[in-house]
């Protein structure tokens, strides 16, 4: 995945994402706008979009933190 994907998956992250979502509800979304993503690619864009928007809306950038962190214990386990 080189950059350029990863700062449009982050967008439509940053987009998309509210509080109430859960982490299947937040992937699905994102697969409808780029259904070539993996899971693995998303999480590293929710790490990318937390970075470059975190002072700009720290709610959804804590919404994606806690997703992104989420999502890579899963991978982990």
């Amino acid at each position: 995945m080189d950059a350029s994907e990863l700062q449009a998956i982050g967008d439509t992250l940053m987009r998309l994402v509210t509080p109430d979502m859960t982490p299947k509800e937040l992937v699905k979304a994102v697969r409808k706008v780029h259904p070539d993503a993996k899971k693995k690619d998303i999480a590293r864009a929710a790490f990318h979009a937390i970075i470059a928007n975190a002072d700009q809306d720290l709610g959804k950038s804590r919404n994606l933190q806690a997703f992104a962190l989420a999502e890579r214990t899963q991978q982990a386990e």
